[in-house]
Protein backbone atom coordinates (compact mmCIF):
# COMPACT_ATOMS: atom_id res chain seq x y z
CA UNK A 1 0.00 0.00 0.00
CA UNK A 2 1.20 3.49 -0.20
CA UNK A 3 -0.11 6.71 0.52
CA UNK A 4 -1.14 9.74 -2.07
CA UNK A 5 -2.07 12.86 -2.40
CA UNK A 6 -2.65 15.34 -4.83
CA UNK A 7 -0.86 19.09 -5.19
CA UNK A 8 -0.20 21.58 -7.86
CA UNK A 9 3.09 19.84 -8.80
CA UNK A 10 0.96 16.47 -9.48
CA UNK A 11 0.45 13.52 -7.24
CA UNK A 12 2.58 11.81 -5.13
CA UNK A 13 3.13 8.49 -3.46
CA UNK A 14 4.57 7.33 -0.57
CA UNK A 15 5.07 3.66 -0.20
CA UNK A 16 4.67 1.78 3.45
CA UNK A 17 8.03 0.59 3.25
CA UNK A 18 9.56 4.27 2.92
CA UNK A 19 7.23 5.22 5.90
CA UNK A 20 8.40 2.31 7.94
CA UNK A 21 12.43 3.20 7.28
CA UNK A 22 11.73 6.96 8.62
CA UNK A 23 9.96 5.11 11.65
CA UNK A 24 12.70 3.03 12.53
CA UNK A 25 15.39 6.38 12.34
CA UNK A 26 13.29 7.92 14.10
CA UNK A 27 12.59 5.48 16.64
CA UNK A 28 16.18 4.20 17.22
CA UNK A 29 17.57 7.87 17.60
CA UNK A 30 14.82 7.90 21.02
CA UNK A 31 16.75 7.84 23.73
CA UNK A 32 16.01 4.28 25.84
CA UNK A 33 15.21 2.46 23.33
CA UNK A 34 17.57 -0.43 22.54
CA UNK A 35 16.02 -2.07 19.54
CA UNK A 36 12.95 -3.25 17.39
CA UNK A 37 11.36 -6.52 18.27
CA UNK A 38 10.24 -8.56 15.53
CA UNK A 39 7.00 -9.98 15.33
CA UNK A 40 7.86 -13.69 15.27
CA UNK A 41 11.06 -15.65 14.58
CA UNK A 42 10.14 -16.60 11.36
CA UNK A 43 10.35 -12.94 10.65
CA UNK A 44 14.18 -13.22 11.81
CA UNK A 45 14.90 -16.18 9.11
CA UNK A 46 13.29 -14.59 6.40
CA UNK A 47 15.29 -11.12 6.90
CA UNK A 48 18.48 -13.11 6.23
CA UNK A 49 17.23 -13.72 2.84
CA UNK A 50 15.78 -10.77 1.54
CA UNK A 51 17.19 -8.84 -0.81
CA UNK A 52 15.13 -5.04 0.30
CA UNK A 53 15.72 -4.09 3.77
CA UNK A 54 12.06 -3.85 5.80
CA UNK A 55 11.95 -3.10 9.42
CA UNK A 56 11.07 -5.33 12.05
CA UNK A 57 8.68 -4.37 14.52
CA UNK A 58 6.40 -2.14 12.63
CA UNK A 59 3.35 -2.32 11.25
CA UNK A 60 1.91 1.10 9.00
CA UNK A 61 -1.60 0.95 8.05
CA UNK A 62 -3.01 3.58 6.08
CA UNK A 63 -6.59 5.02 5.08
CA UNK A 64 -6.80 7.09 2.43
CA UNK A 65 -4.01 10.12 3.39
CA UNK A 66 -3.68 9.24 6.95
CA UNK A 67 -0.91 6.85 8.52
CA UNK A 68 -1.81 4.82 11.69
CA UNK A 69 1.64 3.35 12.81
CA UNK A 70 2.32 0.32 15.26
CA UNK A 71 6.16 0.13 17.01
CA UNK A 72 6.74 -3.41 19.30
CA UNK A 73 10.11 -1.69 21.03
CA UNK A 74 12.96 -3.01 23.46
CA UNK A 75 14.25 -0.89 26.06
CA UNK A 76 17.17 -0.11 27.46
CA UNK A 77 16.87 -1.08 31.79
CA UNK A 78 16.24 1.94 34.36
CA UNK A 79 14.26 4.18 31.86
CA UNK A 80 10.99 5.61 32.00
CA UNK A 81 8.47 3.87 29.84
CA UNK A 82 6.01 6.41 29.66
CA UNK A 83 8.89 9.14 29.25
CA UNK A 84 10.32 7.06 26.28
CA UNK A 85 7.02 6.36 24.68
CA UNK A 86 6.17 9.90 24.67
CA UNK A 87 9.03 11.08 22.99
CA UNK A 88 9.19 8.59 20.66
CA UNK A 89 5.42 9.15 19.66
CA UNK A 90 6.63 13.10 19.44
CA UNK A 91 9.37 12.26 17.13
CA UNK A 92 7.72 9.77 15.27
CA UNK A 93 5.03 11.62 14.54
CA UNK A 94 6.93 14.71 13.67
CA UNK A 95 8.92 13.10 11.14
CA UNK A 96 6.58 11.45 9.28
CA UNK A 97 4.38 14.25 8.82
CA UNK A 98 7.74 15.85 7.90
CA UNK A 99 8.64 13.37 5.18
CA UNK A 100 4.96 12.94 3.72
CA UNK A 101 3.45 15.86 4.34
CA UNK A 102 0.26 13.63 5.66
CA UNK A 103 -0.64 13.34 8.92
CA UNK A 104 -0.19 10.76 11.50
CA UNK A 105 -3.56 9.64 12.90
CA UNK A 106 -2.12 7.58 15.53
CA UNK A 107 0.58 5.78 17.27
CA UNK A 108 0.47 2.39 19.59
CA UNK A 109 3.74 1.60 21.19
CA UNK A 110 4.19 -1.73 22.74
CA UNK A 111 7.12 -2.64 24.96
CA UNK A 112 7.79 -5.83 24.52
CA UNK A 113 11.32 -5.97 26.27
CA UNK A 114 14.18 -4.76 28.31
CA UNK A 115 17.42 -5.06 27.96
CA UNK A 116 19.99 -4.24 30.83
Amino acid sequence: MSVTTVNSYGKISVTDNSIALIVAHSTLDVYGVVDLAGNKFSDSIRELFRKAYKPRGIKITTISDRINIDLDIILKYGVSINAVAESGRRVVKYNVEQFTGMLVDSININVVGVKV
